[in-house]
This record gives C-alpha cells, structure tokens and sequence, in this order.
C-alpha cells in the first residue's frame, strides 16, 4: 500500500561520474520488492513534480532503502546536496516489480541491466533464490554497483568502448559469454530492452522487463507513462497500459516496443 511519508538521509556519496547514492531510512523498506519505484519530492517549489527513482536496495531490519540515480535536472541536482539526517518527502512504494512467485519456477536466470537499469537487478539479485548470471552493461569504464553485484550470481560487464569486458552491449556479452538461461530478467533503454525482447523470441525464453518511461504522478492518474500492450486492456478497454500502475515490470511478449 503505497503512502507518502518523510524519510531521513542516511548516508550519501557519489558512485561514478553524475551517478550518486542515497540510503534513506524508512518504514517504506519494509514493504519494498524487487523492480519498484519511490517518487521523490524535491523541497524547492518552483520544481513541481517528483522524481520517481527505481529502489536499489533495501534494509528492512535497519529500516533503510537505497535509491540510485543519476544528476538530470534541477531536481535530481538538489538531491545530490542532501546530507546525512536531512529529511526527504517520499511517496512509494509505487508499481508492480519482477513476479517473485513466477521467477521461483525458474532454475537459471540472466539478469541484465544498462545504464541507470542497473540498479533495480541489486535487491532483484538478493532475492532470487536460483543460479543467477548477471550481465551489466555500461558506457565506459566508470563502473558502478559491480562490487555489490558480483556476490549474488556470475558477473560479466559489456561497455560500449570496450574499456572493460565485452565490447559492446549486454547481449554481446551474453553471446561471448555462452551465457544459457531459463529467463531473463531486464531492465535499461528502450533500445536495449527492444534488443532483449528479439532476442528472448528467438530463443523462446520469456522476459521480464522494466520499462523506463517519464512519469508526471507516477500512480496512473496522469496517463503520461502509457506505452502500447499486445492486448486489450479488459477496463480501458484499449491496447494501452500505464507504467507506473500496470509497470514498471512487464513480460516482453505483453507490451508492443
């Protein structure tokens, strides 16, 4: 059940090049799961709408949830001056995540992540229970999270320069790697996840993907986050679907990208 509350900075620090951290304590921690969000009020009020940022990581013994994103406007600026015992307003948690119950029939799951997707598969990593190889994919070697990462499956790392790893994107890497899979979990750009989508067609493989798309209120009452579904949606009575309700997570052969 979703709720708006004021969370306290636990700590913060910059990971990589425009990407920062956050941990914040919160009883929202407790109710979090894997591939949703929290919307995040920026305190100048002149900057209107929240920030919906993906949930990295959660503490639930200590209350703590850990957010992960990077600077991209005068919102996500001020974020980045908190410090700790500053409070934050905070609404969450917000959208469906991975089908924890649906990913528990699986033996081998590849999770893969591009850019700012990369956070979400932490806490998705933590949770599943079978073998799990992850496939992260970056733009340079400013790497962030792969120290996390690595303690919760096999890690591989594609870079578009090739600095680090496979050259190229996360299904390069999958390629090289010999990467095999009983399901995919996802989440990154469009193209990527475009790309995974193919990909899990043409190897019968379903995918669960998270969908990046801007969001004004981020629960449904805007329609700004629509994206095109496969079927009709039996109470709009359209092929439309709203991401931050109906999402961020969907199976691949379900939304039309």
């Amino acid at each position: 059940m979703k709720k708006k509350e004021i969370a306290i900075v636990h700590e913060q620090n910059r990971i990589a090049r425009d990407i920062y951290e956050m941990w914040l304590t919160t009883d929202l921690a407790k109710e979090a799961k894997p591939g949703q969000f929290v919307n995040v009020y920026p305190k100048d009020k002149s900057t209107l709408l929240p920030r919906p940022i993906s949930i990295c990581e959660v503490d639930k013994a200590r209350n703590r949830m850990r957010i992960v994103y990077r600077l991209n406007g005068k919102g996500t600026r001020e974020f980045s001056a908190y410090r700790a015992g500053d409070p934050v307003s905070v609404m969450g948690c917000l959208g469906n995540g991975y089908p924890m119950d649906e990913l528990s029939k699986y033996r081998n799951i590849c999770l893969m992540g591009g850019g700012i997707g990369i956070p979400p598969m932490l806490q998705l990593a933590k949770e599943l229970t079978c073998e799990k190889t992850l496939v992260m994919g970056y733009r340079n070697d400013d790497l962030f999270l792969n120290q996390d990462l690595w303690k919760y499956g096999t890690l591989y790392i594609a870079t578009e320069d090739g600095s680090i790893g496979t050259k190229g994107n996360v299904l390069d890497a999958v390629r090289e790697k010999a990467v095999t899979m009983d399901a995919i979990c996802a989440c990154g750009p469009m193209p990527m996840l475009r790309a995974i989508k193919q990909y899990a067609g043409e190897h019968h493989i379903p995918a669960y993907i998270s969908l990046e798309e801007r969001m004004a209120c981020g629960v449904g009452a805007c329609l700004g986050c629509v994206c095109k579904t496969t079927e009709v949606d039996p109470h709009s009575h359209v092929k439309n679907a709203r991401v931050c309700t109906n999402g961020p997570v969907f199976l691949a052969d379900d939304v039309d990208i």
